[in-house]
């Protein structure tokens, strides 16, 4: 093998050296012991489906987050970051590539004579080809690369966890409007009967058959449900407001959030509770909020192989090939032809502790880095144990909460009966209606924390992204 074919034998086995540590994954749980702690089947798992908010069954509902994933904002930044990702990773895997530039160019020298000089003037024509390599012997430049992709995964993830999270406010907001619009219908129906109520105490009172005791608590029952209505109004509004800017529209251009007769906090929902456990337990760890900090861990480790590679010698050669003339019509021409090549090695020396501080240094932020990753998952199996403690227990609530209405309106009914037949006085009444209407309220809060609480189960387990 001759000199020459040794050299570059050398150089491209050299270049397939990469200093610096692989990535390995920090084990801090395994797949059982994360069953073990939600509780989770690790059998016959369902997979979630990213389109989980459409069991509801409110078209409304799935319009409004689609369009909001469509033009939310907040989800086209998160687009344009995963673009300047993807270019910046572009960028990179050039930096260490071999580059060649044309170049040319025209020198005119007019020279001013002297005593004993004759004037001259100078022409001088050049053009060609200058090239430049860096080599990679030490892998710096892949482990930048390395550092891109895992950054630009990164700001995927980032999307994608954009993207979960807008579902579930958009959801969220939309069950708080439809809740505090059951609550105002619940509110007026109610104000209508005492307020009938108070006519026909009125009623007895002009006739002398009722006290003014009778008559100021029926007054006093109607006032204080009317009270209930401007709060409830004002939170109608505010998610009106909430939802529109979610869509990337003003408030009030939704003309779709009005008052809706098929109110789903009015109707039954039935959601296994099953489902609970029945979901793989890796859609915990691959949450796009873990994934991100994984990959963000990723390039921090190779940041670590960017800085050892600074220790070794740099390695990198130029050339030119051209042509010089001073006549333009010389250019081209055998004689005119030039070109040369450069190698050059560089290493430091005096900087040399300010480079293994820059590796130390690098070690420890990776090393922070892996316990955020941890604080994310372990987050997240937190936010996946209480979501489905609360979807439970909230069930068991609504379910207390509506044998509790049900009961109120009988003993109501019978009570309205009493007391206009003179049996009971109008106190005993008034405090069952307060009680039905409290109840009532509380009935559909529940039937709205149930859904809350649903949605926060799918955004815990990953939405399915």
């Amino acid at each position: 093998m001759s000199g020459k074919n040794w050299v570059l034998v050398s150089l491209l086995a050299a270049a397939s050296c990469t200093v610096g540590p692989d990535y390995e994954r920090p084990v801090f749980f395994d797949d059982a012991q994360l069953s073990r702690a939600l509780s989770a089947e690790q059998g016959n798992s369902l997979p979630v489906s990213v389109l989980w908010y459409r069991q509801f069954e409110d078209r409304t509902l799935n319009s409004l987050v689609e369009r909001a994933l469509a033009g939310s904002p907040n989800v086209q930044i998160a687009v344009q970051k995963l673009k300047q990702a993807r270019y910046t990773l572009m960028i990179n895997e050039a930096e260490f590539l071999p580059r060649l530039n044309a170049a040319g160019g025209y020198d005119y020298n007019y020279l001013a004579n002297g005593k004993k000089l004759p004037r001259t003037v100078e022409d001088y024509y050049k053009v060609g080809l200058d090239a430049s390599w860096e080599i990679d012997i030490w892998g710096g430049g892949r482990r930048l690369n390395e550092e891109s992709r895992a950054l630009m995964r990164a700001a995927a993830d980032n999307l994608v966890n954009v993207m979960l999270s807008m579902t579930a406010e958009v959801a969220n907001d939309y069950i708080g409007l439809r809740t505090a619009q059951e609550q105002l219908r619940i509110t007026k129906e109610n104000l209508r009967l005492q307020q009938d109520i108070y006519q026909t105490v009125k009623e007895k009172y002009d006739n002398g058959l009722a006290d003014d005791a009778a008559l100021n608590q029926a007054e006093f029952a109607v006032q204080t449900t009317k009270a209930l209505l401007p709060a409830l109004e004002q939170q109608e509004e505010s998610y009106k407001n909430a939802l529109a800017v979610l869509l990337g529209e003003l408030p009030g251009s939704l003309p779709e959030l009005e008052k809706d007769k098929n109110n789903l906090i009015g109707r039954s929902f039935f959601f296994h509770v099953d489902n609970l456990y029945n979901y793989p337990v890796s859609s915990v760890r691959s949450r796009p909020d873990v994934r991100m900090a994984e990959n963000v861990l990723i390039a921090k480790n190779a940041a670590i192989g960017q800085a050892v590679a600074d220790l070794f010698p740099n390695v990198s050669i130029s050339g030119v090939l051209g042509w010089q003339a001073k006549h333009f019509s010389g250019l081209g021409s055998s004689s005119a032809a030039a070109y040369g090549f450069a190698p050059a090695v560089s290493m430091p020396l005096f900087n040399f502790g300010q480079l293994i501080n820059q590796v130390k240094l690098n070690e420890e932020i990776k090393e922070e880095y892996v316990y955020l990753y941890q604080n994310t998952l372990l987050g997240a199996v937190e936010e996946v144990k209480n979501a489905t403690v609360s979807v439970r227990k909230e069930y068991e609530r609504y379910q207390a909460l509506n044998k509790s209405v049900r009961n109120m309106k009988q003993v109501l009914s019978s009570m309205r009966d009493k007391y206009k037949e003179g049996l009971i006085e109008f106190s005993d009444m008034l405090v069952t209606e307060q009680n039905l209407l409290e109840a009532q309220n509380n009935l559909a809060a529940s039937g709205g924390s149930i859904y809350h609480n649903i949605i926060g189960f799918y955004k815990a387990v990953g939405g399915g992204y």
